[in-house]
């Protein structure tokens, strides 16, 4: 099993290199929810606290958060929590069954009026004193990334009131009634660019927009409906100095119109290629991405072969970060992990 790797230098860290497409000693490479159920240490956690309780306990949070870099040479961490603790701070009911459950889902326009301004320092205290915790633990190659959902994959929760495949009802709702959903999802992105600014001023080195429902919407309806106020978003954060990575789960429909954004690195799900996205997203983006996590499965053998796909479809230039295609599944085995990170690191050694 890997050791995490000590860098005695004072050079930029490789992801945040990477995402300003900056020259890297290797292709960094880090995995979504690599703090998580595949962990024994994290059940081990998990047997003495719900997950509720492990998001609002900073020293917990840290905890978790720490435990792959332990373990891995990981590149990057990401702060443990979820992309729906903010809305508890606007005032939403709010439980886990396992998924988010809202206790009465959003609909109206005086529902949408009474949503409490997020102020990061009430609301939610407790993510930015994880964040200096997990900060003064990690190494210092290995930068924090803090993050938020993006307005429509929270209006699609919101509206919902429960995790569902389809999510036909938001997206129903963003049909029959677009004032009501164009202002829901315009105070979410206010919430979340003084959420993601209250994040980097803890010490978060980058932050991630997850768009993890986007993919449901047709390239028309993602241009019209989601991208105004992720684009709000990111241009909310253009003074705060990190770097800001999108991840457009199933959105390859939309890259020309992801383009636009001032994003500096897009994250790819692997239903699309990574050399696609760079014709598509141009010479100033940075990719992340994209190995399908069932790929962890694989032979040792066959895991190196998909992942030298992977980064021959990254192509030699500038500016990509190897990460998975989605988060990790709680069955894979962290030996796999260990040699995916390892092999990563090995193949592209500069």
């Amino acid at each position: 099993m890997a050791a995490p790797a000590v860098k005695t230098d004072n050079a930029t860290p490789n992801f945040l290199a990477a995402c300003r497409r900056q020259p890297v000693s290797h292709t960094p490479v880090w995995v979504m929810r690599q703090a998580g159920r595949y962990l024994p240490e994290y059940r081990k956690v998990r047997e003495k606290v719900g997950f509720t309780g492990l998001t609002r306990s900073p020293e917990l949070a840290a905890e978790v958060t720490l435990q792959p870099i332990r373990r891995f040479a990981l590149d990057a961490s990401i702060i443990f929590s979820d992309i729906m603790v903010p809305i508890e701070g606007m005032g939403v009911d709010l439980e886990y069954a396992p998924g988010p459950v809202i206790g009465t889902p959003i609909r109206t326009l005086k529902q949408v009026e009474e949503l409490r301004p997020l102020i990061p320092e009430e609301g939610v205290p407790f993510v930015m004193e994880a964040i200096k915790l997990t900060r003064a633990g990690l190494p210092a190659h290995v930068p924090l990334i803090g993050f938020c959902g993006s307005p429509f994959t929270l209006f699609s929760y919101l509206v919902a009131g429960k995790p569902s495949k389809e999510f036909s009802v938001p997206r129903a709702f963003a049909q029959a009634e677009p004032e009501i959903s164009a202002k829901l999802m315009d105070k979410l992105a206010d919430a979340m660019i003084v959420y993601l600014k209250a994040q980097a001023g803890a010490g978060a080195q980058a932050l991630m927009l997850f768009e993890s429902w986007g993919g449901l919407l047709g390239p028309t309806d993602y241009a019209r409906v989601a991208l105004p106020h992720v684009k709000k978003i990111i241009d909310g954060l253009k003074d705060v100095g990190v770097p800001i990575i999108y991840f457009a789960n199933q959105c390859g429909g939309s890259l020309s119109s992801i383009a636009a954004l001032n994003a500096d690195v897009i994250g790819l799900d692997w239903r699309t290629s990574l050399g696609g996205a760079r014709k598509i997203l141009g010479p100033h983006k940075a990719v992340q991405g994209n190995l399908d996590p069932a790929h962890l499965f694989s032979s040792p053998e066959n895991l190196r072969l998909r992942v030298d796909e992977v980064l021959a479809d990254a192509g030699p230039g500038p500016g990509h970060i190897f990460n998975l295609g989605h988060g990790i599944w709680p069955e894979t085995d962290p030996d796999s992990v260990a040699r995916l990170v390892d092999y990563v690191h090995a193949r592209t050694a500069r």
